[in-house]
């Protein structure tokens, strides 16, 4: 088993353990990886997935595991997840693109400049 996040990507870090005698030695920093199950409402099933706190935070926050899926590109997702999200697609569909944002018109001062 790797230890990196599925939905982040966060992996071990490499630093110094540092003595009061400022000796170094190497360490790792481990991310906080958990066992996290995710219930599809488009799927009707159970997704496992091993991820750090910050990524089960993240999806939550998103709206759920198939609004996560949905809104994320494949590319930015590893295999396993990929497949899923292909199988939601193919189920629900995929979420409408948002509107885009009007432009910002000028301001007073730069359409003076532009006029003189």
């Amino acid at each position: 088993m790797t230890r990196r996040c599925e939905i982040t990507g966060k992996g071990p870090l490499v630093g110094n353990n540092v003595s009061h005698a400022n000796n170094k030695t190497k360490r790792r920093f481990l991310p906080n990886l958990q066992e996290a199950s995710f219930f599809s409402v488009g799927l009707k099933k159970s997704i496992k997935i091993t991820s750090s706190t910050h990524g089960i935070r993240t999806v939550e926050h998103k709206g759920g595991i198939d609004a996560f899926l949905l809104g994320t590109a494949p590319t930015k997702l590893n295999a396993e997840l990929r497949r899923v999200r292909k199988q939601l697609v193919a189920k629900v569909g995929e979420l409408p693109k948002p509107a885009p944002k009007p432009r910002r018109t000028a301001t007073k001062k730069a359409a003076a400049k532009k006029a003189a």
